[in-house]
């Protein structure tokens, strides 16, 4: 007799540097992953994410988990800043990477119309990182193109080729792309003033089921016709959604990969500033999220280097670090955050061991992250999401710099499985469980209080805290 597959959420989390398809259990654990980087295609007619490339890696990893668990629903998680151009007969126009810089050329226009910062709570961002600037600039460069084109978010693209039905739910639209009003909980009167608020197929909630599998990709990834194929997440969403969703006091999510996000609940929006980066996000249930955020994984592997990015430093590389008095000073990445604008630098003799090095990188990220907290005015429990919550020199040191407020770490790898799990359970008529967390133990704390002051002493006179 074969033995009985464990039922099994497949998660599809499309990362900017890399992506993972996940079997994972209710509760929000990886059974089994999958990886590789997710590569940018630099060819015409400006640089795009290879979704062809991606599709048909999705479907050999979904046959090779179907093997082994019986998948009940297939949850895409994806980063912001991209959507898709779609007609009957797929992409119109490839998926723009969000760091292509030509969009600038249409700024001065795009700025008199698009800019709202009072009703859209989306600060100005270079490059692609406003959706709304990636759509005004391909609507002028490719205006037969875009004319017939269903506009369709990230993740729902995916559950579109998937399920074969277009879709979009708000936390992809919440996320500085300059086309919501979180507030009114509708488009903002710039995407009315281009016409493209009926241009988004029908709306439905994250956790919304689209349909089952389309027959021919049942038929090559062995997925049954049971399987629901779900709308699909904003990535920090999703970190956030594994924790609201079981919780009504005032806490704060720190989800860490190439970005560092902070959503704050229970904060108000007024309190945030369209020149230090702070936002509002778009939860799953449609409400408005006091965030802050860098290029906090950028950072990181510029400040310690490549050959020291997968080093994980102690508490006593930190303490080494803190003894020499070596700091780093924003920013080290121009796409977003507080500082973008200043260049970064290292003050004092940077260390040379790579532990040293990685150490020196997470107490930057210690700090800023502190900085963008207090921005926000975070209350409650702080909780650590994704690739810096295992790094204990990070975690350490952001603990007692918040002290007393309690900083947590999550198990969760990535920061989404769980948040993809809690929408699969939601999709079933179920509710999440809380997460469990761990607390951080504390770095040494009359050291980097110190180490704060002098940080705060040495940035920009006009933004230190």
């Amino acid at each position: 007799m074969n033995k009985a597959r464990p039922p099994a959420v497949a998660v599809f989390d499309v990362g900017k540097s890399n992506v993972r398809l996940s079997a994972v259990d209710d509760a929000g654990v990886a059974l089994a992953t999958l990886e590789r980087q997710n590569i940018v295609d630099s060819s015409p007619p400006y640089p795009h994410f290879d979704s062809d490339a991606l599709y048909a890696w999705l479907l050999d990893g979904l046959a090779t988990l179907a093997r082994d668990f019986e998948i009940h629903s297939v949850v895409p998680v994806t980063h912001g800043a991209c959507a898709a151009l779609l007609d009957d007969d797929g992409l119109v126009l490839p998926m723009m990477d969000y760091e292509f810089r030509g969009v600038s050329d249409v700024d001065s226009d795009y700025d008199a119309i698009a800019r709202d910062f009072a009703h859209t709570a989306s600060p100005k961002l270079p490059a692609g990182l406003n959706l709304g600037r990636q759509l005004f600039w391909q609507q002028r460069q490719f205006p037969r193109e875009f004319s017939r084109a269903t506009i369709v978010p990230y993740p729902q693209y995916w559950s579109a080729r998937l399920s074969g039905v277009r879709a979009w739910e708000p936390t992809s639209l919440g996320c500085h792309t300059d086309l919501w009003d979180p507030q009114c909980g509708d488009f903002s009167s710039f995407a009315k003033t281009m016409g493209w608020d009926s241009r988004f197929g029908r709306r439905v909630n994250a956790w919304t089921p689209l349909g089952p599998p389309l027959p021919e990709i049942a038929a090559r990834t062995g997925l049954s016709k049971d399987c629901k194929i779900l709308a699909g997440i904003h990535d920090s969403n999703a970190s956030y959604l594994a924790h609201r969703a079981t919780r009504e006091d005032p806490f704060c999510v720190v989800s860490t990969g190439t970005w560092i996000v902070m959503m704050a609940h229970g904060r108000p929006l007024d309190l945030l500033r369209e020149e230090m980066d702070t936002l509002a996000n778009v939860d799953a249930f449609g409400n408005a999220v006091p965030t802050a955020r860098f290029m906090g994984g950028r950072e990181y592997a510029a400040i310690c280097g490549a050959d020291a990015v997968q080093t994980q430093p102690s508490i006593g590389d930190l303490e080494v670090v803190l003894e020499s008095g070596a700091l780093a000073i924003p920013s080290f990445a121009d796409q977003g955050g507080p500082f973008r604008s200043q260049a970064g630098r290292i003050v004092g003799n940077a260390p040379v061991a790579s532990r040293h090095r990685a150490a020196l990188a997470a107490v930057y990220c210690a700090l800023m992250t502190d900085y963008c907290l207090t921005m926000i005015e975070a209350r409650g429990d702080i909780i650590l999401e994704g690739r810096l919550a295992s790094n204990d020199a990070f975690a350490s040191a952001l603990a007692a710099l918040r002290k007393p407020q309690p900083v947590f770490r999550s198990p969760d790898e990535t920061g989404t499985l769980r948040g993809a799990a809690a929408l699969s359970l939601l999709s079933r008529g179920r509710h999440p469980e809380p997460a469990k967390l761990y607390r951080c133990r504390m770095g040494p704390i009359a050291e980097l209080k110190a180490t704060r002051f002098r940080w705060h002493a040495l940035l920009p006179a006009n933004r230190r805290a």
